[in-house]
């Protein structure tokens, strides 16, 4: 529902080459390289595919394509999602992606692209669990307990749309990444994790029945990609973004990932 990382050294060393129109109208980026950071634990944005151990997804796929069009090459690095967005303010890396909600709070330490995809939020539970069925009944549910990462939108919902606002209520049980969150209720050590609608898809078709989706969407949220506070690549990005929406290259990702694809197959 709501779901990172080689250090570079300062700023100035990712400095843009000029940038000319490229025949498409897009800008050309002259064929620079870009570090672009992820996680690998939110699909089918972005992980590895369990049968080919091959980093793929949604996000992938767009990113090679923004790099296509603007003619630049990616490096791809890694990194958990609680390091990336101060490592990408501080000039790590140039580009950062994992489902990354676009928030004011964030917006004061990196730059966002414009929104790539708008996902709603919901609660995902065991494919048994019937001792609650919505956000009412699981904050009535003394016993319950919900997984989350540490300052991700899910730990905010968590605190304020299904508990009692208390950020240290010791119904919240914190993990490092998403996907542990997801183990975790696999194991029957918590009982609910709070995610967007796109991860709950990908782990809801790749759990044979083991996890569902219950209740109502609780919020709406956009995705972009992030970049160091001046980063000259927001335009380009942007401008790119704006033509795979428009040559509906971003409805044929959406197809392929999110009906299409089905995990380890």
């Amino acid at each position: 529902m709501f779901s990172r990382r080689t250090v570079l050294a300062g700023l100035s060393a990712l400095a843009l080459m000029p940038v000319t129109a490229s025949a498409a109208g897009l800008p050309d980026l002259g064929g620079k390289t870009v570090v672009v950071v992820t996680e690998n634990a939110y699909p089918p944005l972005q992980f590895v595919d369990p049968k080919s151990g091959e980093q793929v997804g949604w996000e992938y796929d767009a990113m090679n394509e923004i790099a296509k069009r603007l003619n630049f090459k990616v490096e791809y690095q890694n990194t958990s999602w609680d390091a990336m967005i101060q490592a990408v303010h501080d000039g790590q890396y140039e580009i950062g992606m994992t489902g990354i909600t676009i928030k004011d709070d964030r917006k004061e330490k990196v730059d966002f692209s414009d929104p790539y995809m708008r996902s709603q939020q919901f609660m995902l539970v065991r494919g048994d669990e019937d001792r609650f069925t919505d956000a009412k009944s699981f904050g009535a549910f003394a016993d319950g307990l919900v997984g989350a990462q540490p300052g991700t939108s899910p730990f905010y919902a968590a605190v304020y749309e299904i508990l009692d606002g208390n950020e240290q209520n010791p119904r919240i049980k914190l993990f490092e990444t998403f996907g542990a969150t997801v183990q975790a209720l696999k194991a029957g050590d918590v009982d609910l994790v709070l995610t967007d609608s796109v991860a709950a898809k990908g782990y809801v078709d790749a759990s044979d029945g083991t996890l569902k989706v219950i209740g109502d969407p609780l919020g709406t949220e956009d995705f972009g990609f992030i970049f160091p506070k001046g980063s000259e690549l927001v335009a380009p990005v942007n401008a790119a973004i704006a033509e795979l929406k428009a040559d509906g290259t971003l409805d044929a990702l959406n197809k392929k990932w999110f009906l299409d694809y089905k995990m380890g197959q």
